[in-house]
């Protein structure tokens, strides 16, 4: 679906769209005006007023906007009209019902049930496949440590169950038994290994690795943060108030997704003080190690020339608004193109060029930047899943609780797209040195 589609399916569900005497009246995303949309032919009565462009095209609508003029192809208006055109019901007493066509998002249903019948059955054998690929512990003196691989499998497979760590014990041996992992341990092991802060580097790796199968896939990526509460409080004596106060405390997740799949290529796990835009340029480091970037959109959180530079620096195009009142006037329009339709010699960085087209061609920006909205429906997915509150009672142990949870997610994000997509069943190759 391009972009134009997506904003006509957005001005037809969120905007009233009219029928006038002639033809129909599409309110403008960008301001207050609006747009006259027309079938073909046009009267002659419509030309002579100057209401529609004379037709120059076989299409069979026409619409007063600049991009139909421009392109001669359906603009997102002409899109609208067709999404919300009334079906006409003629009847044989010579009444007509007229009834609303409801915009609705197409789903493959066949491949999404397929997908979610068999989602358990596939996610364990590729759990194990990408847990193989940490490599064993050297052996050492006195008790033999439990094989890295099958502490890894327990822990994400405890979190993807919802579980609690007694009644993951059942789990646990069904593991052994159907040779997903090696060893039966006690479920206080897999909660010692769970909040063990040398797993965090190891989750975390996993994480990026899980999403490999997809890099052929994504090219679009969107950067934001969400917070998953713990079953601690923070208490205080508020002086103002004479008394005390309590709330409950939040981990952070910083993560960058890819918009197609809703994938995590990349996180990072803090507490809740940590602000965004530190954070942007390690996961787009991470994410364009692993995937060919085209473009990045984020929220005005991570509006900084650094992060727009970083963005660029990679040969893609960052989608970041920019806020009420930033710092520097904007340079000054020349004449040369930089954009289609914008022509400017504005210092050579990717702040300034950004910023042009923020302010001259907004509308086409704001297209761009609406995908940002697929971080937080990965965010949804993760939560609605997998719980948006954390069973752990140390830091550790809910920052490793929230990569598992991120680790699962992109499992069944591939899962998916195995039978969405036809994606072959992934392989992550052999182990590696941890």
């Amino acid at each position: 679906m391009d972009a134009r589609t997506l904003r006509g399916m957005e001005i037809a569900a969120t905007m009233p769209v009219e029928r006038g005497a002639d033809g129909w009246i599409v309110p403008s995303q960008s301001g207050p005006g609006t747009y006259l949309v027309v079938p073909h032919p046009t009267t002659t009565r419509q030309v002579a007023l100057g209401l529609v462009p004379p037709p120059t095209t076989n299409q069979p609508w026409s619409c007063t906007c600049p991009d139909f003029e421009l392109r001669g192809q359906p603009c997102k208006h002409v899109i609208a009209v067709e999404y919300v055109i009334r079906r006409e019901t003629h009847h044989s007493d010579g009444s007509v019902v007229t009834e609303e066509v409801k915009v609705t998002y197409s789903q493959p249903w066949a491949a999404y049930n397929a997908a979610q019948m068999g989602e358990k059955r596939t996610f364990l054998p590729m759990l194990k496949d990408l847990c193989g690929t940490l490599s064993r512990p050297q052996k050492r003196r006195g008790r033999p440590a439990m094989p890295l691989s099958d502490m890894a499998f327990l822990c994400v497979s405890k979190v993807y169950s919802g579980f609690s760590g007694r009644r993951y014990s059942t789990d646990v041996e069904e593991a052994a038994e159907d040779g997903f992992t090696d060893v039966d341990p006690h479920f206080n092991t897999v909660l010692r290994y769970l909040r063990d802060p040398a797993m965090t580097p190891i989750l975390a790796g996993l994480v990026r690795l899980s999403a490999l199968p997809l890099a052929g896939v994504e090219q679009d990526f969107a950067a934001d943060s969400t917070g998953f509460s713990t079953c601690n409080y923070a208490r205080w004596y508020d002086h103002k108030w004479g008394k005390e106060q309590v709330k409950r405390e939040w981990v952070k997740l910083h993560a960058m997704t890819g918009v197609l799949t809703n994938v995590v290529t990349s996180v990072e796990v803090t507490g809740r003080g940590t602000h965004d835009s530190p954070l942007f340029r390690p996961l787009l480091a991470e994410t364009a190690e692993n995937f060919t970037i085209r473009e990045v959109s984020a929220d005005k959180a991570y509006s900084s020339k650094a992060n727009l530079q970083a963005v660029d620096d990679l040969g893609a195009t960052p989608f970041i608004p920019f806020k009420a009142s930033p710092v520097g006037p904007v340079p000054a329009i020349h004449s040369t193109e930089l954009f289609p339709g914008i022509t400017t010699t504005a210092p050579d960085s990717a702040w300034a060029r950004m910023r042009h087209y923020f302010m001259y061609q907004r509308d086409t920006f704001l297209s761009h930047y609406h995908k940002r909205s697929n971080a937080e429906t990965t965010f949804w997915m993760i939560k609605s899943k997998f719980g948006e509150s954390l069973r752990s009672k140390s830091e550790i142990g809910q920052f490793n609780e929230v990569l598992c949870k991120v680790i699962a997610h992109n499992l069944v994000c591939v899962i998916h797209a195995m039978h969405e997509l036809g994606l072959a069943t992934p392989t992550f190759g052999p182990a590696v040195a941890r």
